[in-house]
């Protein structure tokens, strides 16, 4: 491995200011899609910012999302088709916080959620399933996106919970905290619902770290159990997550305040006093609390483009197609729209369900007639995707894609049912254990208890017949 060290040059100099670039392994694979791309940024300073998505070829503003302000990874985007941010300030709210969710398609007001506390940073499953959540408490949320039902809410660190990220096969769920811990948690554990309140089994934890956590990255490709870390200690740590091994510290001078992976070649860009990084096709960017943000051609180690925000410190940023900003009429965009709910605030009680589905972002000519439909009702949901097919409507395309989510659902719900037998199960077996283990006691407690009587009935008899004799 060897590092490179490059000086941003960002608007203002920061002495403080650094950019390294780690390399383990630079493997020969196909470019990155070059296709156009968009910046998304936003800042936690005021919620009259908002969100900027800009051309990054061109620079153009694209699209201006007003009343927005995230946290440090408070930000992402779910399946290219929606913007998931929390939100630090909700005036008048006790719990000061909030989730916003907005369709890059359609230019219509967020689907607002209000969890009973503030949440930071968030992380989505790549199949856009699940959402977690963690708060200045340290205690995370998970919730179901299509249904909004809030499956798990659990103390999970002592201190803040500054970083969350899942796995890329989505069965691990990997948190980072203030006081430098990081926990691994299976997905399996924590949507099991018999007690949503319960602390979930722990697989893994590290205290390596000694100082805030900023970062938490997974490797793609053969390396995909690879885990990197990143604290204000000034340290990046390379994990297996799945043994929960170190395998490698690597010291800066500075403490680490930003990272990023690229994903398809294993390098590892990390910053000091740089406030957030990220990769597009372009090369690497990196935005600085001056308000700026700077594209790299990382090869010559020069700028290749330069934004000003001007609106506050960028805490998040991120590139997502701008096919993803197209409207919802376009018949490319139509099939693969995916479904979102307001997230529940407390959780479901175990037995309980919605068991609705709505079908959202039809094309014009279905407008006015949104359908929903109850999961229970299977043999109308079939009759109506038949007529649909017959008339081969985007509408029925939908609807597939509606049900292949209805399924996925149902086998959750039955992987949960097969721990509960499991746990039934298990619990019978001891029980024969033990009655196993207690019956050659009990069996010799009553033979001994049997000859000892028929010794002493033995001697009395014995007594009773010298009397007679005598």
């Amino acid at each position: 491995m060897h590092f490179l060290k490059v000086s941003p040059s960002h608007a203002k100099k920061n002495a403080s200011e650094f950019l390294y670039i780690a390399v383990y392994t630079v493997s020969h694979s196909e470019e990155m899609d070059k296709g156009r791309e968009a910046l998304v940024v936003c800042s936690d300073k005021s919620m009259g910012i908002g969100i900027t998505i800009w051309d990054m070829e061109t620079g153009d503003h694209l699209l201006h999302i007003p009343t927005s302000a995230s946290p440090a990874q408070g930000l992402l985007c779910l399946r290219k088709q929606f913007l998931v941010a929390s939100q630090i300030h909700r005036h008048g709210s006790i719990g000061g916080g909030a989730i916003f969710i907005w369709a890059l398609n359609k230019p219509r007001p967020p689907l607002r959620s209000y969890p009973v506390e503030a949440i930071g940073p968030l992380s989505c499953t790549n199949d856009g399933i699940y959402l977690a959540g963690g708060a200045l408490s340290g205690n995370a949320y998970l919730w179901e996106i299509a249904s909004g039902i809030l499956l798990k809410t659990w103390h999970a660190h002592h201190k803040s919970v500054n970083c969350l990220l899942f796995s890329n096969d989505d069965s691990l769920l990997i948190s980072g905290s203030e006081d430098g811990m990081i926990c691994v948690w299976s997905v399996i554990s924590l949507i099991d619902m018999e007690d949503s309140r319960s602390l979930p089994p722990l697989l893994h934890y590290s205290s390596e770290h000694v100082s805030s956590i900023t970062s938490l990255l997974t490797a793609s490709g053969s390396s995909s159990s690879l885990l990197v870390s990143s604290s204000l200690d000034g340290t990046c740590k390379v994990w297996d997550f799945v043994t929960g091994r170190l395998i490698q510290t690597q010291v800066y001078p500075l403490g680490v305040t930003a990272s990023v992976l690229h994903p398809e070649e294993e390098i590892l860009f990390c910053g000091g006093a740089i406030t957030a990084l990220t990769i597009s096709g372009l090369g690497l960017i990196s935005a600085s609390a001056d308000c700026t943000i700077c594209i790299w051609d990382v090869v010559n180690r020069m700028i290749i483009r330069r934004f000003n925000h001007q609106k506050g410190a960028v805490t998040n940023m991120m590139v997502i197609p701008q096919s993803s900003l197209l409207s919802a009429s376009n018949h490319l965009g139509v099939l693969n729209q995916f479904h979102v709910s307001l997230l529940d605030k407390y959780p479901q009680p175990a037995n309980s369900s919605k068991g609705t589905a709505t079908l959202l972002s039809l094309p014009r000519s279905f407008k006015g007639t949104q359908t929903c439909f109850d999961s229970g009702s299977t043999h109308s949901s079939n009759q109506h995707m038949s007529d649909l097919e017959k008339e081969q409507t985007p509408a029925a395309m939908q609807m597939k894609v509606e049900t292949c989510i209805e399924n996925r659902m149902w086998a959750t719900r039955m992987t949960k049912h097969v721990m509960e037998m499991n746990k039934h199960l298990q619990s019978r077996l001891l029980d024969l254990m033990q009655c196993r283990l207690l019956w050659p006691t009990e069996i010799d407690s009553s033979t001994s208890k049997k000859r000892k009587k028929l010794k002493v009935e033995t001697i009395l008899q014995g007594a009773e017949e010298s009397q007679s004799s005598a």
